[in-house]
């Protein structure tokens, strides 16, 4: 007899977004102390570059939180609105290299916050030199701007982030399973949430204990039979 499935309602989960909630190592420690050094930055805006998922929102959260800043996607930017986004003379502007860009709004953006004294963070997955823009101001200014990287996480800040996003989910894990899962997930902080989601809702759904050969299922599932090797 097949074993009835729980209906899972798709909620959103709840984690806290706090400068203190973010795991510092070795790949991030110049992003954090980006972040930690404001408004003492030698420039009136900052470029955060890392790939997908590695903590680039999280920690223009932080930020936007510290100075009271109003957060806006790149491709949302427009001259008119510009002065209303710096109610509080601090603006996130992130995704920098998601395309379709008013450039003059962005340009505009920057000159605003260095005649007002005022502060703007950009997030990026790419560094300006290697986004196609087409203003010769906007490239220079961009050029010109201090750029902090967060680097592929290693080991110790996979393992950590793994550890904390099952504790997130009150789920207990050992030290074993999670070396197995790092051995066998893409290398990025983006995947391993993605990854303890996927794991967290068929747990769920299949009322089933988070152990190794559940694990070894579902993370085939979830990768494909072609990238996982459960030996």
């Amino acid at each position: 007899m097949t074993k009835p499935q729980q209906l899972l309602l798709d909620l959103p989960h709840r984690s806290a977004s706090g400068r203190d909630d973010f795991l510092v190592a070795a790949a991030n420690a110049s992003a954090v102390e980006l972040i930690d050094q404001w408004p003492q930055w030698p420039a009136h805006a900052a470029i955060l570059v890392g790939p997908e998922g590695a903590g680039k929102s999280h920690l223009a959260q932080v930020w936007c939180a510290k100075a009271q800043a109003t957060a806006v996607r790149a491709h949302d930017l427009e001259l008119e609105n510009i002065p209303e986004l710096f109610h509080a003379n601090a603006l996130c502007i992130e995704a920098l290299d998601a395309g379709h860009i008013n450039e003059y709004a962005l340009f505009h953006a920057l000159n605003f916050a260095r005649q007002e004294q005022g502060s703007i963070l950009l997030t990026s997955r790419a560094e300006p030199s290697q986004i196609n823009f087409n203003l010769p101001d906007l490239i220079s200014r961009l050029r010109a701007l201090p750029i902090v990287h967060i680097l592929p996480p290693d080991d110790l800040l996979l393992r950590s982030v793994l550890v904390k996003l099952f504790a997130d989910r009150q789920i207990s894990v050992d030290d074993a399973l999670i070396n197995f899962i790092i051995l066998r997930m893409p290398r990025s902080l983006g995947a391993a949430r993605q990854l303890v989601n996927y794991i967290d809702k068929q747990a769920l759904i299949e009322k089933a204990d988070v152990t190794r050969p559940f694990v070894a299922r579902v993370i085939g599932h979830f990768l494909g039979p072609d990238l996982f090797n459960a030996d």
